[in-house]
C-alpha cells in the first residue's frame, strides 16, 4: 500500500500535574520531584490506497405467488454466485445478508391498495480482496443478475491496516514527543522517562461515497480507490526533570 505522511495532528488535551506545595520547595527539590509530569495526547494519520472492496448487492423479482417470486430469485441468485465464483471469488467472502418475501401493493386515490403480485429479494455482501480486479467483477455481477439485480453500494476499503496503523503510531508517537518538548521548553522544565503510553483507538478507514465510472475505451465500469486516512491517537506521560 502506498503511504503518505499526514504533517498535522490534533492534540486533543494537554495536562501538567504538579503535587501540592512543590511551589514552595527548594528549587532543588522541586527539579528532582518524582510525581511533576507532563501529559500529551496526539494524532497520526498516514493516507492509503485502500486493497479491497465490499459490494453489497439485491436481487429482486415480482411474481404472481410467493413461490414463483422466490424461485425466480433463486435461479438469478445462483447465476450472480456462480459470476463470483468464476471471477475467483471465495465463498467466506460472499454473504447473504437478508432474504424477505412479501406481498407488493399498488395504491392509487380511485381504487386504493391493489394485490399487484409478491415480491421475493436476496441481498448480498461480498468481498472483493483484489482492488483492481473490482470493475470486472461488477460487471460481471450485473451482467449475470440482469434487470433482477441491483447494486446498492461498491465501497473500497482498507482490508489489512497493519502496516499503515504501525506507520500511523510512530507518527502519533512522534507528535506527541514533539508538543512535550515544546511545552517543556515553554515551561523551563526538562523531559525524563516516559512513564505511561496508551493507544486511544485503532484505525478504522471507510470511505463515504461509493464510486463508480465507465472507462472510455472498453466502457467498463472502473472502481476509483482513491486514498483514505488510517488515524492513530496515543496519550504519553513523561516525568519531569
Amino acid at each position: 500500500m502506498k503511504l503518505t505522511t499526514k504533517r498535522n495532528i490534533t492534540v486533543l488535551s494537554v495536562a501538567l500535574a504538579l503535587i501540592a506545595g512543590v511551589a514552595a520547595m527548594p528549587a532543588a527539590s522541586a527539579a528532582t520531584g518524582p510525581n511533576r509530569y507532563i501529559t500529551i495526547t496526539a494524532d497520526g494519520s498516514v493516507k492509503v490506497v485502500p486493497d479491497a472492496v465490499r459490494m453489497n448487492a439485491t436481487v429482486s423479482v415480482i411474481a404472481g405467488t410467493s413461490k414463483e417470486a422466490q424461485a425466480q430469485v433463486s435461479t438469478t441468485s445462483a447465476a450472480v454466485r456462480a459470476a463470483l465464483t468464476a471471477a475467483k471469488i471465495d465463498k467466506k467472502d460472499i454473504a447473504t445478508q437478508s432474504i424477505t418475501v412479501y406481498p407488493e401493493y399498488n395504491y392509487t386515490q380511485e381504487s386504493g391498495s391493489k394485490l399487484i403480485g409478491y415480491r421475493s429479494s436476496q441481498s448480498f455482501a461480498i468481498i472483493i480482496r483484489n482492488a483492481a480486479n473490482a470493475g470486472d467483477i461488477v460487471d460481471s455481477v450485473i451482467s449475470a443478475g440482469g434487470d433482477n439485480l441491483q447494486i446498492n453500494g461498491v465501497t473500497p476499503f482498507v482490508l489489512d491496516s497493519t502496516k499503515a496503523a504501525e506507520s500511523a503510531r510512530a507518527v502519533a508517537v512522534k507528535n506527541a514527543k514533539s508538543k512535550a518538548a515544546s511545552y517543556a521548553k515553554l515551561l523551563s522544565v526538562k523531559l525524563g522517562k516516559v512513564t505511561y503510553i496508551v493507544e486511544n483507538y485503532a484505525p478504522a478507514s471507510y470511505p463515504v461515497q461509493s464510486i463508480l465510472g465507465k472507462a472510455e475505451d472498453a466502457m467498463s465500469t472502473v472502481v476509483d480507490l482513491g486514498q483514505q486516512d488510517v488515524t492513530v491517537s496515543v496519550t504519553v506521560r513523561w516525568a519531569l526533570r
